[in-house]
């Protein structure tokens, strides 16, 4: 049995973010034991290790939730999970494809601004106050 400072330790994870998993129905609520102080199971411990690497890639709570829940059968087909990495996935690509375009856009600006101006004659300020002064949406 590891208590939650101890899990916090082996998983880094920090308490408070452990009691907030616990609250949102992820985590069970550990064992209290006669001093009232919470104790976790191996497998509470691994399930935290799992929330703690999801969340590290980048997946929701919601997303996290129902993969537990899909965890939870282990012999049910594993369509369910490759679903949601798959579109967690998408999601990830279309947040590079959106910084990609905001990345050449904040280059051009800045390639624009050679410094030694002042701040009302600098070409970032500017581009910044007038969106049409942009190559494109982003």
């Amino acid at each position: 049995m590891y208590s939650i400072g101890e899990l916090s330790r082996r998983t880094g994870v920090k308490v408070p973010t452990i009691r907030y998993y616990e609250q949102m129905g992820l985590m069970p609520e550990g064992e209290r034991t006669q001093g009232n102080q919470r104790r976790y199971r191996r497998d509470e411990l691994e399930r935290l290790a799992f929330i703690r690497h999801a969340r590290d890639l980048g997946f929701e709570i919601a997303m996290i939730r129902e993969l537990i829940a899909l965890s939870e059968h282990p012999k049910a087909p594993c369509e369910g999970a490759d679903r949601i990495a798959a579109a967690h996935l998408d999601d990830v690509r279309d947040k590079i494809a959106r910084l990609k375009k905001l990345e050449s856009e904040l280059e051009r600006i800045v390639s624009h601004c050679s410094g030694g101006h002042t701040v009302e004659e600098c070409y970032v300020i500017r581009s910044l106050s007038d969106h049409g002064l942009c190559d494109h949406e982003h």
